[in-house]
Order: C-alpha cells, then sequence, then structure tokens
C-alpha cells in the first residue's frame, strides 16, 4: 500500500486565507489579514467605496509564521478613516498578485440595533491526513445567505481540532472561503486551537498543550486587539460594537485574564457586557467541572451580562447566576449560554441537563447549532438554531423591564438539596436531605457516594466509601476518619440522621476524595464537585 501523503494546503505566492477582523473602532475602520509563501515580501489593500472612484491603498504589515510543516508570510493591513454605515470594495496582494474584489459594512454611526452569529466546535478531523471544513463552510453560507443582517461572526473556540499543526489551520481557512472576506471573523482560542502532538503523522503521539497558544497568537497576532494582556495576546482581547462590549477570554492563565479583564471592564461604558470563554462554567456533561476558570475569574465574570460557551459540544443555558446563586432577573446575575458545536460533532459524553439549567438539548444528533444575536440599547434577542431549520431556544433579555422571556423561574426548595455536579440526587436522596446540626451542614455521605457510582460498604455502626481511586471509613459517633492517606479530623462526631442513616459534615466528606462544596444559601441547594473528570462505577 502506498505511502499517504497529507494534503499540506501550502502557501502559494496568491493570497489566500483572507480575512476581515474588527481591531479598531467598527464604524471607521477595518483589519485585512491574508497569506502568501516567503516569496512575496510585501502587500497592500486596494479599497474605496462601493459607487465611489476615490481608490485607496494600505501597505501591510508582513510577518513570518513557521509552523511545523512550513514558513510563510502573514501580511496585515489596517483601514482607517472609513465612514460609518458604509459599504466597501477591496482586494490584497502585491503587484503582480491580486485576490478578487471583496466588500464589507461598516457600524452604523449610531451603533443601533445589529446582529451577529455565534458559531463553536467547528473542529473537524473526518480525516487525519485531509481535514475537510467545505461541508462546514457550505452550510454556514446558507444560514448567512437567510440572515444578511448579520455583521461579524463570533466563535466561541475549538476553530480547529490541532490548532499547533498548520494542516488544520489551512483545511479550516479554505473551508470559510467565500464567508470570511466579507464578514469580520472573531475567534475565541479553545483548548483544542493550542493543541498539538509531538508526533502528528502517521498517529497521534505525546499530546501537549501550548501556553501560550503559539500558532494561535502567531497567525493573529495583528489581526486582532492588542489590548489584552501582555504575553497572552490576541488569545485574550476585547473590541467595542454597537452598545456592547465584548470579552474574548483564552484558556490559559486564568488569575491574570481576570485581572486585565476587571480593568478593561472598568473602562467600558457600554449597555451590554458580553463575554465568551471557551469552558463552560455551568457544564452540563456528568463528569464536567468548572476548576479551569472559577474561583479565579469569577471577579470579572460575574461582571457580564452574559457568557458564552463552548466545548462539550451540546446546548444549555443557566438562569442568571452569581456567586453559585440561582436566580430569575437578569440584573441578578450573569447568564450563561452554552452553543451546541456548529459542524456535526455530538458530544463524546452524555450531556443531560442540570439544576443550574434553564434550558438543555443534548445534541446528540448529526446536526450543527448556531446562535443569532439581535442586540439592541435595552433588548437582546438569541435565537438557537439547528441547520435543518428547527429552533432549539429562543432568548430575550429585556434590560429596561429587568425581565427574561420566555419566563424561567429559579429553584427555591423548601428542603435542602444535595447536588453533585450539578446533579441533583432526587429520590435517592428524598428520605434523608442535609441536615444542619450545630450550624455545620451535614450529609448521608455513604448514600451520596452511591448515587454517584462510587463503592459504599455498610455495617450498623459504620460505612467504608471508595471513590475516585481514594478509600475512607467513618464511623458512628467518631469524629474520626480512616482514610488511606491517614486519619482526619471531623468538626462533629458522625450521627444517625433521616431514615436510619449516618450523617458527617459534608467538609469530612469531600476532604478524603479531593472534592469542595458550595451552599447557594438562596436556593437551598449544596452542590460538591471534584475536578475529576473520571466515571466512577461500582466495584462488582
Amino acid at each position: 500500500m502506498a505511502e499517504r501523503v497529507p494534503n499540506y494546503r501550502f502557501a502559494t505566492p496568491e493570497p489566500d486565507h483572507i480575512m476581515l477582523s474588527i481591531r479598531g473602532d467598527a464604524k471607521t475602520s477595518m483589519a485585512v489579514t491574508w497569506r502568501t509563501d516567503r516569496s512575496v515580501g510585501s502587500g497592500f489593500v486596494r479599497f474605496w467605496e462601493r459607487g465611489s472612484d476615490v481608490v485607496r491603498d494600505v501597505a501591510a504589515q508582513t510577518r513570518v509564521f513557521t509552523s511545523d510543516v512550513n514558513s510563510s508570510h502573514i501580511h496585515t493591513a489596517f483601514l482607517t478613516g472609513l465612514k460609518p454605515g458604509a459599504r466597501y470594495e477591496y482586494t490584497c496582494g502585491d503587484r503582480k498578485r491580486r485576490s478578487g474584489v471583496f466588500s464589507f459594512m461598516t457600524e452604523a454611526a449610531d451603533g443601533g440595533v445589529f446582529s451577529f452569529l455565534l458559531i463553536s466546535d467547528h473542529q473537524k478531523d473526518n480525516d487525519h491526513y485531509n481535514p475537510d471544513y467545505r461541508p462546514f463552510g457550505e452550510r454556514l453560507k446558507r444560514i448567512l445567505a437567510r440572515h444578511p443582517e448579520v455583521r461579524f461572526l463570533l466563535t466561541a473556540g475549538d476553530n480547529t481540532n490541532c490548532g499547533q499543526h498548520e494542516i488544520q489551520w489551512n483545511a479550516m481557512f479554505e473551508g470559510l472561503e467565500g464567508v470570511i472576506e466579507s464578514l469580520p471573523y472573531m475567534m475565541c482560542c479553545g483548548n483544542h486551537d493550542n493543541r498539538g502532538f509531538r508526533q502528528y503523522f502517521p498517529t497521534e503521539q505525546e499530546r501537549y498543550y501550548a501556553e501560550p497558544a503559539e500558532f494561535f497568537n502567531e497567525q493573529l497576532l495583528l489581526s486582532y486587539p492588542q489590548n489584552g494582556p501582555e504575553g497572552w495576546r490576541p488569545e485574550n482581547y476585547s473590541f467595542d460594537y454597537g452598545d456592547a462590549h465584548f470579552t474574548v477570554y483564552g484558556v490559559n492563565e486564568p488569575a491574570l485574564v481576570n485581572r486585565w479583564s476587571m480593568e478593561d471592564l472598568d473602562r467600558s461604558d457600554r449597555t451590554w457586557k458580553i463575554g465568551v470563554y471557551h469552558f463552560p462554567i455551568y457544564p452540563s456533561i456528568p463528569e464536567g467541572h468548572n476548576f479551569d476558570a472559577y474561583p479565579m475569574m469569577r471577579p470579572c465574570v460575574e461582571r457580564q451580562d452574559l457568557m458564552f460557551a463552548g466545548h462539550e459540544h451540546n446546548f444549555a443555558r443557566t438562569f442568571p447566576m452569581r456567586h453559585e446563586n440561582m436566580y430569575d432577573r437578569p440584573s441578578e446575575g450573569t447568564i450563561h449560554y452554552m452553543l451546541g458545536n456548529s459542524n456535526q460533532n455530538p458530544p463524546g459524553s452524555a450531556s443531560m441537563q442540570k439544576v443550574w439549567h434553564a434550558a438543555f438539548q443534548p445534541q446528540q444528533e448529526k446536526v450543527s447549532m448556531f446562535a443569532l444575536v439581535q442586540v439592541e440599547k435595552q433588548r437582546l434577542k438569541i435565537t438557537g438554531f439547528f441547520d435543518d431549520g428547527r429552533i432549539v431556544d429562543e432568548l430575550i433579555v429585556d434590560k429596561a423591564r429587568d425581565c427574561i422571556y420566555p419566563p424561567a423561574l429559579a429553584p427555591v426548595y423548601d428542603t435542602t438539596r444535595l447536588c453533585f455536579k450539578g446533579h441533583d440526587m432526587g429520590l435517592a436522596a428524598v428520605a434523608a436531605p442535609p441536615r444542619q446540626k450545630d450550624g455545620v451542614w451535614c450529609i448521608p455521605f455513604g448514600t451520596f457516594a452511591a448515587f454517584c457510582g462510587g463503592t459504599v460498604l455498610r455495617t450498623a455502626q459504620s460505612f467504608t466509601v471508595r471513590f475516585f481511586r481514594h478509600e475512607a471509613t467513618y464511623t458512628l459517633g467518631s469524629d474520626r476518619v480512616q482514610t488511606d492517606r491517614g486519619e482526619i479530623a471531623m468538626e462533629l462526631p458522625a450521627w444517625r440522621g433521616d431514615a436510619a442513616q449516618i450523617y458527617i459534615p459534608v467538609s469530612a466528606a469531600c476532604q478524603p476524595f479531593d472534592m469542595d462544596w458550595t451552599y447557594s444559601e438562596r436556593n437551598h441547594l449544596i452542590n460538591i464537585q471534584n475536578e475529576d473528570e473520571g466515571k466512577p462505577a461500582p466495584e462488582a
């Protein structure tokens, strides 16, 4: 059998990877980026207002991009002095080789009403040697033909499958030809965008994640605003459009990113604060957690009106959230909107609705999801839909009336509930809910661990839990816990509670298994979680 040859789609002297992006004032400027091989040492954009015979040339800044397999030139030109609300036409290249003619619209003078299209997780690895993003591009073109009001594309990350390998970027840019030359393409960096392998062919070996996201940053350095934290640009950046301020978060250095974002948000006077971060803060997959961002990014995240996310390849939307509490009104918290995948990539884990989700769709079908977002001065509407036309979700956030439509009231329980990573224990805990004793929250941990898939060995006076590769034994009347890592003390002795269950302090349940917990005072809810993404199953 002949050895397979990867389809690298290397650069040539002809301009390709032509992409618009917002880097300055969207009313009066636009950035144009393209690629050539190293034989082309410079380039320029020629542009004019449609209908005008006044033509301007703007020289590009040219940089060398060296990948895992090749070296090319990235050219970026900044078009300034544009008229608000006007359509411009342009070509790019050098004196010998020019692109075709493309056009774009600047932002309206008064900002006004505008729409953008949200996409996420459109990475593709259908063929390791020849990834093909063209079907995605065709679906995207059909969506945009139905929505000519869209002014830019915003992604929630995982734009490529392995962003540390040029073959993926080249396939993605090829798939988006005919789209991103005319609409600004504002990418969020996902974990796949900074993922690579020490050996990529013929099989992937020694996976790693680049910090910073080298290939993302090197290719797009001049395309996006240079206002992110130094050393982590442009995987972090922010921009304005209309009356909205957009913060695009990378997946690295969350504490540093939080400090940058807080200062950036302090400078913004826009009505709407919209963030996009690849990992969901309130996940839906059973093993999901938010340790990637919380608690480090809690201050900046909770300054946003909405947080868009991806990663899990299914759709979920939360109630307004603040400090783990669920609320009803948009002024009370941040709405987290997790878009399902946009390139027929069904989730790899069995997603499910959790207690904090006001809306949910598992997207197990082989369909693509998009979200059309319309922003007004005091009203924002999101329509999430599949590429086959079915509506997944409709949401209106009205700041003037401080309401959400359709109404969805967050649960407020009369008896405190117990959850693991957002899973309500339901029937397993109805007869034995959490209780306070001497001001300490206690739970029937044996019942909890069994519900989560741990192994529980019971006697009349004690129980032993095997959970996430650790073991702990709790004895009635004792304030000591015997674990595989030594003895620990509890806040109070184990006691007999509801349904004859042995109750222990929540903290003593968490410590041996590297878990933590939060109490939602408004909703009367205890949630336990850890960052282990394993799926525990009872021992045979």
